[in-house]
């Protein structure tokens, strides 16, 4: 029996190295590191503000304006707070990147169990808003046809969910998060753009007759569970977290200077954006239409019909940009685990077979529910919660073990608390809303 050399050993290292690197320089996470501050801006802008957006004045008549307000403000803070943590652990560790959501979880609570505690939670984050997006393009696709041509005979929500579907067939083949850089530009101007219209317009209308400011259910049931529901839309309108690791692993990082600066910069500038969208939003949507507010704001905005079709427009521009955003991760998922578990080869053809099938899927999956409104508030409390407002804290309890009952401390658990609370209170109004619904459903209608 001959013993190996030590040289055969080192090819074979080597060998293992220059294959890592071919899957790393492939793989749409990794591959590409030269992204600039401001690509972080609008890219954190895309994810953050979607629809849910417009969702923001249904939500704060079911909570009122004490609750509302106060839950608003609070998710804005915490969920700053939050993501500062995630910038701060992308390179905790000299000499490596946390480039993902879930490498971060192992280097928390082991190999194994990190996997299991995130990846699920993540994947319904990315998949559940990837659907929810595929509905709210074909409802706006779909408002924007009654508006523009009101003569036409009513095409079925179906068909144009499967419109704005299409368009994804072809974007989803762009390679990496940098490549999609234009796409999230123009998804960062457009939300900026259709929450200014619906806060803009709705101010411009003056506050409604007979406006109410009390809460619409008759029974205290029904006001507990539209309570419930509300907490579940503000969750999942902050709901960034979910790709925010992806995107610092963009931007290139030395010892001198690390990824974490430029990455705070754009973080703090999509802040500011967030918080020039959502509050006028829901503080103005609500002030002008009380409880009569429609779960989507625009509904409310009958006229001009002009500017309510463009907003249309631009939410279907920005959920376009949105959906790639969410999906990037999940392209990332998939490619790895047929890359490196499996052994396919990394080709062109393995990434157009991959991508296809997931757009199909959530395009199967937006057509069979289309559940807007109670599909946001059941998302958001189970998976939203968790990924963006305390699963941060548990690792940085874990990791840094701050001082018991000093700032840092009490800082976390006041997050993980009120994200629990999120978490267990908002699914439980968002599936009463799915379950009535759903009663007068008819599917592919």
């Amino acid at each position: 029996m001959v013993a190996q050399a030590p040289h055969d050993d080192l090819q074979d290292d080597e060998k293992l190295a220059a294959r890592q690197k071919e899957i790393d320089d492939w793989l749409p996470i990794t591959s590409s590191r030269n992204a600039k501050w401001w690509y972080s801006a609008f890219h954190n802008v895309t994810a953050m503000v979607g629809a849910g957006v417009l969702g923001l004045p249904y939500a704060m008549s079911q909570l009122g304006w004490g609750p509302g307000i106060a839950v608003l403000v609070l998710s804005w803070v915490i969920t700053l707070y939050t993501l500062w943590q995630m910038v701060e652990m992308h390179e905790m560790v000299p000499g490596k990147r946390f480039d993902r959501y879930h490498e971060l979880g192992q280097h928390a609570f082991g190999e194994k169990l990190g996997l299991y505690i995130v990846v699920p939670q993540q994947l319904i984050v990315e998949i559940g808003v990837c659907i929810v997006y595929m509905v709210t393009g074909g409802k706006s696709l779909k408002k924007f046809h009654e508006l523009v041509c009101e003569d036409c005979k009513p095409i079925k929500l179906t068909y144009f969910i499967m419109i704005f579907a299409s368009v994804h067939f072809v974007l989803s083949h762009l390679p990496n998060f940098n490549s999609i850089s234009g796409v999230s530009l123009a998804a960062a101007v457009m939300s900026l753009s259709y929450s200014t219209i619906a806060w803009a317009s709705s101010a411009s209308k003056g506050v409604q007759e007979d406006v109410q400011y009390g809460y619409k259910a008759k029974t205290t049931a029904g006001t507990v569970f539209n309570f419930f529901s509300g907490l579940g839309d503000v969750a999942f309108a902050y709901a960034g977290h979910n790709v925010v690791l992806e995107i610092q692993a963009t931007i290139p990082s030395t010892p001198e200077k690390p990824s974490k600066g430029p990455m705070w910069r754009g973080v703090i500038v999509a802040y500011i954006v967030v918080a020039l969208c959502y509050f006028p939003v829901a503080l103005v949507g609500y002030y002008i239409f009380g409880n009569g507010v429609e779960d989507n704001i625009l509904m409310s905005l009958k006229k001009p019909a002009w500017l309510i079709a463009t907003a249309n427009i631009f939410v279907v521009i920005h959920v376009i940009g949105s959906y790639q955003i969410y999906a990037m991760p999940v392209f990332d998922m998939m490619e790895t685990l047929l890359v490196k578990k499996l052994n396919f080869r990394p080709t062109t053809t393995l990434r157009f077979f991959v991508r296809n099938f997931y757009v199909a899927a959530t395009m199967f999956v937006g057509m069979t529910f289309p559940f807007f409104g109670g599909l946001l508030a059941f998302f958001g409390g189970f998976a939203f919660a968790p990924t963006t407002y305390f699963l941060p804290c548990i690792i940085w309890l874990a990791i840094y073990k701050p001082k018991k009952f000093g700032l840092s401390w009490w800082a976390n658990w006041v997050c993980i608390v009120f994200g629990l609370f999120l978490m267990v209170l908002s699914p439980i109004g968002g599936l009463r809303t799915i379950v009535i619904q759903a009663k007068g459903y008819k599917f592919y209608s």
